[in-house]
């Protein structure tokens, strides 16, 4: 939701209004004018997921105090995650003038660096002019993040790399017998178990926003098993919502990749019959192919489910378990990362970041979205847009832990995040605190062999493009388990097929043995 388009009641403005000077209320309100901020001197971004409670409070201490500092307001504009991929895109094509926007491979960036619409960041950041910043940027970061040597985005990080896995309902684990879970075999056992012995609970949720993290390995596939204990692949692909190839093992010695499809892998098509097995077993949400990511945590938070998607990012605590506590007393948490070898192993990473803020290259001005940008790398202003106000929203409980306070979440990876500076939420699980130590540090991961590889996607745009609606209308299904596999993954193989499949592959082979051969 648009803060310009928010309606404030006449009660709620005036309820709202108790502590703040009527020029902040209307700055919250999105009149930027009327608070002296002209279009030149707002920055808009947009932003994903609801607008978070409390935010007009915020947005008017953050707006009072940007104002003062850089002569700058934020007009931050919500778009449900539902809508983000497409309407985000839209307001790309259709050069509206916004300033900034989370983007990401997994999203349309591939495509809008390849359309001119993203402007350059490492030009900006050479130039010295945002030192806060540069401070919390690590040179990996930049380097392992630059696609042929343009850094389209500022990557939003917390940690070196990230692993996803799960969070599972510690006490319903106690309560049918699973104890410490550790390993995939004991994960799927408590699942089944819960799903005997726990009426009215579905054993894990899904959402619509992880199609392509369930089988294909990133080094991992969610319910991929054979992944699990193999994490040392890093499937590759041209755009995030079409075909994922796997390249050959032994690339980097021989400096031949040989990509194949995603599901001549090694068990990829076990797990899609494991997926098959668990939708019919009702293991998984039936409905997970539309239901969003909001939708999936008021599930799990409200005790109707007892295991979700996480990252080894530290957040699974502080997003789940505040609202779990209010529905379910007692209940706990634990981040259960089935590796076989645990943390001795190290699995493939290209250290690219999962999400970017990019600077859209028509914004009013690309110097205001990064002096932004330099304005969030300083602890007071990061905290306060990140944890919301401070007294009301946290406390510090440490010098980089804080004990949340109130209902406000902000989504500080589309727009804030910066490793030296986040905190840990203080109802951080022992598992989960001890996980992101683990992922914190470069020397627990292999650096995958195509880390730097991004694929120009120009010469084959038009089979690229067709791949992905084929991707939607057959991949989607059979990644949530909805479908037949067998006569699921043919109809997928034939539309892929007539869509390019060969063209596609052989330039993506072109590309990363050219690739392998400049390093």
């Amino acid at each position: 939701m648009s803060i310009t388009s928010t309606r404030l009641s006449r009660r709620g403005l005036l309820a709202a209004g108790g502590g703040l000077s009527i020029a902040a209320m209307l700055a919250a309100a999105g009149c930027g004018d009327s608070s002296g901020s002209s279009g030149a001197d707002r920055v808009t971004v947009l932003l994903p997921g609801n607008t978070p409670t409390g935010w007009p409070e915020v947005l008017a201490q953050v707006n009072t105090k940007l104002q003062a500092e850089l002569g700058l307001t934020l007009d931050a504009q919500f778009i449900a995650w539902t809508n983000y991929a497409n309407q985000s895109l839209l307001k790309f094509t259709a050069g509206e003038p916004f300033d900034t926007a989370l983007q990401a491979r997994w999203l349309n960036m591939i495509q809008l660096a390849g359309g001119r619409s993203l402007a350059a960041v490492n030009p900006l950041l050479d130039s010295g002019k945002y030192p806060n910043l540069s401070k919390t940027l690590d040179p990996k970061l930049i380097e392992n993040n630059k696609w042929s040597g343009t850094l389209y985005g500022v990557p939003q990080v917390n940690s070196a790399a990230r692993i996803q896995h799960f969070v599972v309902r510690q006490d319903l684990a106690d309560k049918v017998g699973a104890g410490v879970i550790s390993d995939y075999a004991a994960l799927e056992k408590f699942w089944y178990d819960v799903k005997q012995k726990v009426d009215g609970v579905t054993p894990l949720g899904l959402n619509s926003n992880m199609t392509n993290l369930i089988v294909v390995p990133n080094p991992i596939g969610l319910l991929n098993p054979y992944s699990w204990e193999n994490p040392y692949t890093v499937a590759q692909y041209f755009s995030g919502n079409s075909m994922f190839f796997v390249m050959a093992p032994d690339a980097a010695a021989t400096g031949s990749s040989r990509p194949i499809p995603f599901w001549d892998a090694p068990g990829v098509v076990d797990a899609l019959r494991t997926v098959r097995r668990y939708y019919q077993d009702g293991i998984i949400n039936k409905d997970a192919l539309n239901v969003d990511a909001d939708t999936q945590k008021s599930l799990f938070g409200n005790g109707r489910q007892a295991s979700a998607w996480a990252m080894t990012d530290g957040t699974s605590s502080s997003y789940y378990l505040p609202l779990l506590r209010k529905s379910t007393p007692g209940a706990a948490l634990a981040n259960v990362v089935p590796l076989r070898g645990g943390k001795s192993v190290k699995p493939n990473q290209t250290f690219q970041a999962e999400n970017f803020v990019v600077l859209n290259a028509k914004g009013r001005s690309n110097d205001n979205a990064m002096r932004l940008q330099d304005w969030l790398s300083i602890r007071e202003n990061h905290d306060l847009i990140s944890y919301g106000i401070e007294g009301r929203d946290w406390k510090a409980t440490g010098e980089k832990s804080l004990e949340q306070l109130s209902e406000y979440s902000f989504p500080g990876f589309a727009l804030s995040w910066r490793a030296p500076l986040e905190r840990t939420p203080s109802v951080i699980t022992e598992t989960e605190a001890d996980w992101f130590a683990w992922a914190q540090n470069y020397d627990n991961f292999t650096t995958d062999p195509f880390a730097g590889f991004i694929p120009d996607v120009t010469p084959v745009k038009r089979e690229d493009a067709q791949m992905a609606a084929a991707f939607t209308q057959f991949a989607n299904p059979l990644f949530f388990g909805a479908v037949d596999v067998d006569s699921g993954l043919d109809k997928l193989k034939k539309a892929v097929d007539a869509a390019g499949l060969e063209r596609v592959r052989a330039e993506l082979e072109k590309q990363a043995d050219a690739y392998l051969k400049s390093r």
